[in-house]
């Protein structure tokens, strides 16, 4: 049988009847073969992207009015460029000779500062802030990863655990406030927001026993996927008070928010059976893109209401789409529930009618 929400989006494009909106490619040149994807975009349309060739191997690079500037590798194959600000700094990850390696920050001026580590061998930047203010995660000497934050004086600050072993930092605001994800005393992962005055404090799931936070605005309001008790990780905003299921304006699948900017939109995916797609949670409406018509990966939003990341076709191509585009329908999420479970019904009512016509209705024979 085939999936049956595949064939309601269907419908539900024939109900928006708006033209579709196609991301935009960037235009990063690349070799035959080689894949390019956003990560980040500034307000002046400086892009922090990773290109990877057909071996496998990575480089992050600063992509600027049509130019390509190299970070570095500092003699590995692999290196990934995470996140820009305003300033034009980037952070990122950088793989040594030894295999080891170090999180940095790189400015076209100055180029690459190498970011130490816990006292393990490794380090990994994932974000930073307006003020170049880096987090990321970091080997400690008994072999774990702890999530840290450095404000360029020269040494990391371990921001600890919530009583496990383990926790790494996904993204920090203007407050040096760090959104992330660390182990509880039982082992599980839970999304964590950390704050100067409250330290590290356990945000919860959605009645699962994980969760992850990946963003966090000025707000302090955060932004990840969670475990629902059924095992589905779903879409979920923090609003410092609680954790709101934003996926259950989608549907029962596997949904998962990357990103938040300042005025509170969300971008994210959705996984449904084989199709990856994507959405933008906007003013109280949800948007859906199908596969092969949004982003394929959805990795942030910037002030400027573009959302950025990649597309897919044999290869990924690096795009941005504007986080208004409405190619499916945009619905309030009661609005939309109900359109799905009317699709739903009519799709039932099509199979009961096929089945009667076959002699097999409700009550009938073999």
């Amino acid at each position: 049988m085939r999936p049956v929400l595949p064939a309601c989006l269907a419908v539900l494009i024939l109900l928006g009847g708006e033209a579709s909106a196609r991301p935009h490619s960037l235009g990063i040149a690349a070799l035959p073969g080689e894949s390019t994807i956003a990560y980040d975009m500034n307000g002046a349309g400086q892009v922090a992207a990773v290109l990877e060739d057909v071996d496998g191997n990575t480089r992050g690079v600063l992509f600027e009015k049509g130019k390509i500037t190299d970070l570095g590798a500092r003699g590995g194959k692999h290196s990934d460029a995470r996140g820009i600000n305003e300033r034009g700094q980037i952070i990122g990850s950088v793989r040594n000779k030894d295999g080891t390696w170090n999180a940095f920050l790189f400015h076209r001026d100055s180029g690459m500062r190498v970011i130490g580590t816990l006292g393990g061998p490794s380090s990994y930047g994932m974000a930073l802030n307006q003020d170049g203010v880096a987090v990321g995660f970091a080997d400690i000497p008994g072999g774990d990863w702890h999530a840290f934050i450095d404000d360029g004086a020269g040494q990391l600050q371990d921001l600890g655990t919530l009583g496990g072993n383990i926790s790494y930092a996904s993204a920090v605001n203007k407050h040096r406030h760090v959104a992330g994800t660390a182990a509880n005393e039982h082992g599980l992962r839970h999304a964590f927001l950390y704050t100067p005055e409250n330290g590290m404090v356990d945000l919860g799931t959605l009645g699962g026993r994980q969760s992850s936070a990946l963003a966090v605005n000025d707000a302090g309001v955060v932004v990840g996927a969670s475990e629902t008790t059924d095992r589905r990780w779903r879409a979920f905003v923090h609003d410092g008070k609680r954790m709101v299921d934003l996926g259950a304006l989608i549907g029962n699948y596997n949904s998962f928010a990357t990103d938040i900017n300042n005025a509170g939109h969300v971008v994210g995916t959705v996984v449904v059976g084989s199709e990856r797609m994507s959405f933008v949670w906007r003013d109280n409406k949800m948007t859906l893109h199908r596969g092969g018509q949004g982003l394929h990966l959805t990795n942030s939003i910037n002030d400027r209401e573009l959302v950025i990341g990649a597309t897919y076709d044999r290869s990924m191509s690096a795009a941005t789409m504007a986080s208004n585009a409405v190619p499916v329908v945009t619905r309030g999420g009661s609005e939309l529930l109900t359109l799905i479970g009317a699709v739903l019904a009519m799709a039932g009512l099509g199979v009961l009618y096929r089945l009667r016509s076959r002699g097999r209705g409700i009550g009938g024979g073999n």
